[in-house]
């Protein structure tokens, strides 16, 4: 079996399936093509996988058809020429009065097709279907986040030397993201972040043609994709020096960041971690300058179950892999975020980045 095709497809096929009966549905219609490949290693643009008590059918048109054939070894194929039309035959042929289907994934036009196409057909959407199930990494996932984790790691490390004043966001950002690329990466986890000035001051910045200055916070936030996989991190540092104000801002967030990973562990409440970073922020004086979680889950989607944040009610457990990411942005001046990504253990975690977060500066 080549080393990219699921090897627990079975299984987790099998599991679907015995929890039909608490669905209270006959079969179940997944769209989502994360969740399919998670169930089946497909890794098409496009399908379709439909699960019932006695089949499971990966549903393609007929690009897909060899490579579904070689991906999802032992799974049934069924071509269509029409996804929907596909849908629709396979519910009249199994005579299904009750599908359970993922609200997030199903378009209107698909659900408003079936609805007309199949009598008496119920459709019953199922929330929460797969994400418990993806939260809990096995170890065939664990090593290929940890391989993308590597390679944007030395990606990073690679361009270090290009950190001066002068150098434009955005051509450290496409530097980095051509330096993950070179390095084994299927794409980039999301459009690199590269923020320096007041630009850093903001959350979710878009690189641009702004340079950088003497004095400048620069934050960095970036991920590689390995077989699917994913790696984010953010690191922030300083160009040509760092004054008294930003030095002391860096430690508050490094010190939230280190007391949130210290409590990571099996059984704790993701609000509870949050709470750690979120109040040692705020009791430093920064109450209201932290305006985001402190962080959520990652694998085949760069963010997944579970969030770390104020309304989560989400147990931590073992396996799960998540990253620790506080931050304190102080508008129209500069920003500090520390990324982590760490690996829930029965009673600590396991921090899986390599990057050094001490305090950088570069001249």
């Amino acid at each position: 079996m080549r080393p990219d095709i699921n090897p627990n497809s079975e299984k987790k096929i099998s599991f679907i399936q015995s929890q039909l009966t608490a669905f209270d549905t006959e079969a179940v219609l997944i769209l989502d093509l994360k969740n399919i490949r998670y169930l089946t290693g497909f890794t098409g643009s496009d399908g379709a996988l439909f699960i019932g008590q006695q089949f499971a059918l990966l549903m393609v048109d007929g690009r897909y058809v060899t490579q579904a054939g070689r991906e999802s070894q032992g799974l049934d194929i069924y071509e269509y020429r029409d996804k929907t039309t596909g849908i629709l035959t396979v519910i009249k042929d199994k005579n299904i009065k009750n599908v359970g289907f993922e609200p997030v994934s199903m378009s209107a036009d698909i659900y408003l097709k079936i609805i007309d196409g199949a009598n008496d057909i119920f459709l019953t959407p199922l929330m929460d279907l797969l994400n418990s199930m993806r939260a809990i990494k096995s170890e065939d996932e664990i090593n290929l986040i940890k391989k993308a984790i590597d390679i944007s790691a030395e990606a990073l490390k690679s361009v270090e030397p290009i950190l001066r004043p002068g150098i434009s966001e955005m051509d450290i950002a496409l530097e980095l993201e051509y330096k993950m690329r070179r390095n084994g990466s299927e794409q980039v986890s999301f459009p690199t972040i590269a923020a320096s000035g007041i630009n850093s001051a903001l959350p979710h910045a878009s690189p641009g043609r702004r340079k950088l200055k003497d004095g400048d916070a620069l934050v960095i936030d970036y991920g590689a994709t390995y077989r699917g996989y994913h790696s984010d991190e953010t690191w922030t540092c300083f160009i040509g020096h760092a004054d008294d104000k930003q030095k002391e801002v860096y430690d508050i967030v490094k010190k939230a960041h280190d007391r949130a990973l210290g409590e990571l562990r099996s059984g704790i409440n993701a609000k509870d971690v949050d709470a750690i970073a979120r109040s040692y922020i705020a009791d430093s004086g920064f109450d209201g300058f932290f305006p985001h979680g402190t962080g959520h889950g990652v694998g085949l989607d760069v963010h997944e179950t579970p969030r770390i944040a104020v309304t989560s009610d989400t147990v931590l457990k073992a396996g799960m892999v998540v990253t620790i990411e506080p931050g304190i942005y102080i508008p129209d001046l500069w920003g500090i975020r520390i990324e982590d990504m760490a690996l829930i253990k029965e009673d600590s975690c396991e921090i899986l980045t390599k990057t050094p977060k001490n305090l950088r500066v570069f001249v």
